[in-house]
């Protein structure tokens, strides 16, 4: 059995929610294979979008949530016609040759644009029964979701399925899980002490942890500056700026002789961080906070993206395990001070803490009641498939799209092969026929 994980490289979170699923699914003896959707449009495609986002995100974080808003008012930017949802179908043939030659029988989508491509993939080849599945990695519904039709929709609250049903999902296909799903090591707690005498602090001692998503994008050096004026003795600042090369070494010629600031770049153990934290200073990514919660920690959240990330701010801050402020100064003033409130602290760390593994939950619920589903069959001949599909005869599309019948009759038996150019122009063609086709029994069964 295999599965394929439609991750999307606009961020860390996404491709780390891809491996939490993956390492459940291995852990039930199925092989997971985790791809970047976007590079069946092209890998300039993917490299243009990932490059873009990261640079919005580290240098132009507003604007970044200013985009996502603004799709909010705008939905029909993604709707079947728009530029934006053609460009996406561009990548429809690879992957399902990607699934086909792979053999795979579940496919996951972490992103919405994933989601859309296999919805797209769906229609074009309906013989297809693949077990299929959107993940949810905010605490929000994304406004491109209505557009997408897939058998299963995951998503990280119970508060969130009215928003689902409102767009035209059925009950029967959301299934809630406990929180977003994180790496299956972030559940495995390490006595908080002990997790400061592995990183060098005094077990007594009080240690805030701050990181702005895998990019480190946000203020963190004005938060580091301020936040150090403040910190009592015997509380530590362990700042982590993740793949931002910039704001690590300003950081560290900034803070070179700091007995109670620690500064690093990309750290691979997260989890043994966290544990060692008082508290998390952190944007509202889904990655960030979903960790955050498994491991009990208290946040302050600095809304420096806003966008989708908004609404994981309001959940956490209304379930009271969060704090949030409008301004540096502000949330220097809530770090000195949760960290001097241990009461507080214990208050919001059992406000959220998720005992059940997410992604070991999708795991199972993709694999119940499976049998109904498997690969898809390898398409021999576009040509054949396309024309069985509008049920045309060799002679309809000859006299359609102007090709001598013998010249179709070749390529369809593979004795003769056209240029490349040629074949995208009448496979195009024949897929607008078969739209149209579709589109006219679904106006009849209305």
């Amino acid at each position: 059995m295999k599965a394929l994980i439609l991750s999307c490289n606009t961020g860390q979170g996404h491709n780390s929610v891809s491996g939490a699923v993956a390492q459940a699914l291995n852990n039930r003896g199925v092989e997971a294979d985790t791809v970047d959707a976007l590079a069946f449009i092209s890998e300039w495609a993917s490299k243009t979008v990932c490059d873009w986002h990261t640079r919005l995100y580290r240098y132009f974080p507003k604007t970044s949530g200013s985009s996502y808003s603004f799709i909010e008012q705008h939905p029909e930017l993604f709707y079947g016609n728009s530029p934006i949802h053609k460009l996406l179908g561009l990548g429809v043939d690879k992957l399902y040759d990607c699934i086909s030659e792979g053999g795979y029988e579940i496919v996951i989508c972490p992103h919405v644009i994933s989601a859309l491509m296999l919805t797209d993939l769906m229609k074009q080849y309906p013989q297809t029964k693949l077990r299929t599945c959107f993940i949810a990695t905010d605490y929000t519904c994304s406004p491109m979701c209505d557009e997408s039709n897939l058998d299963l929709y995951f998503i990280p609250d119970a508060g969130l399925i009215p928003d689902f049903e409102a767009i035209g999902v059925k009950r029967e296909k959301i299934a809630v899980t406990d929180g977003i799903p994180v790496r299956a090591e972030f559940y495995s707690r390490k006595d908080k002490e002990a997790a400061k005498r592995e990183l060098g602090l005094p077990e007594n001692s009080r240690h805030a942890v701050m990181m702005f998503g895998s990019m480190g994008c946000g203020p963190m050096p004005k938060l580091t500056a301020k936040i150090s004026k403040r910190l009592p003795e015997n509380s530590f600042l362990s700042v982590v700026c993740g793949t931002n090369e910039t704001v690590y070494r300003r950081l560290l010629k900034d803070f070179a002789g700091s007995k109670n600031v620690r500064v690093f770049g990309f750290v691979k153990d997260i989890s043994t961080l966290l544990d060692s934290a008082d508290l998390f200073i952190t944007k509202p990514g889904g990655l960030s906070t979903a960790e955050a919660s498994v491991k009990g920690l208290p946040m302050i959240l600095d809304n420096a993206v806003s966008g989708c990330e908004q609404y994981n701010l309001e959940f956490f801050c209304r379930v009271g395990a969060a704090v949030t402020a409008d301004d540096e100064t502000e949330i220097a003033r809530l770090c000195v001070e949760l960290l001097g409130n241990e009461e507080l602290l214990e208050k919001m760390s059992k406000a959220l803490v998720r005992t059940e593994n997410a992604a070991e939950q999708i795991a199972a619920a993709l694999l119940s009641g499976f049998e109904d589903f498997g690969a898809p069959e390898k398409i021999e001949n576009d040509f054949v498939y396309w024309r069985e599909r509008c049920k045309l005869s060799q002679s309809d599309v000859s006299k359609i799209i102007g090709i001598p019948r013998r010249t179709l009759r070749g390529w369809e038996s593979g004795e003769s092969e056209p240029p490349a150019y040629i074949k995208r122009l009448i496979i195009a063609e024949l897929k607008r026929i078969s739209r149209r086709i579709e589109q006219a029994k679904d106006i009849e069964d209305e």
